[in-house]
């Protein structure tokens, strides 16, 4: 199964794939998407828009896996982390991929245990989850590999669909 996650953020949009397969799950790739900090916001969501669509042909991906928005102290990059999602949400309702959705202490638990993890602490988790020599670089690369295991876990132990965005048409 291959599981495509999102670490969304208008300026740097993490992505990373994974196989998932039994008990193990393998990267496949990974990297950030970064936008002009001086363009126009209408651009910059398109140039998100149109890299995220390449990924998303490229990578080929089964199932798509995003971090919830959770709302932060800055309500500015709230807005911004909300509007990237939205685009995540309407490229892979077009490209017809269930999309999978995860709070970032959900994610935290699941791969350390302990909800109030380390960004060091995750990238360790991720390192050793998916058997890599080196924590994957940038943190944003490593959220989204994060985000993509914790789906496959998810996935694997529910046997259903459990945790499917509630908004989609499909069924």
């Amino acid at each position: 199964m291959r599981v495509l996650g999102i670490d969304p953020g208008i300026g740097r949009c993490g992505f990373g794939l994974i196989e998932a397969s039994g008990a193990s799950s393998k990267a496949l790739d990974f990297g950030v998407i970064t936008t002009e900090v001086d363009a126009p916001l209408p651009a910059r969501l398109k140039e998100l828009y149109d890299s995220l669509t390449t990924v998303f042909e490229e990578t080929k991906p089964e199932m798509i896996a995003v971090e919830k928005l959770f709302f932060s102290k800055n309500i500015t990059t709230g807005i911004a982390v909300a509007e990237a999602r939205g685009i995540v949400l309407l490229v892979a309702e077009q490209k017809g991929l269930p999309v999978y959705e995860y709070t970032p202490n959900e994610i935290k638990k699941c791969l350390t245990g302990y909800g109030s993890a380390t960004k060091t602490q995750m990238g360790e988790m991720v390192r050793v989850n998916l058997g890599l020599e080196k924590k994957p670089k940038p943190d944003d690369a490593a959220d989204a590999l994060a985000v993509a295991i914790v789906c496959g876990i998810s996935y694997k132990l529910s046997g259903e669909e459990k945790y499917k965005f509630s908004n989609s048409r499909r069924k």
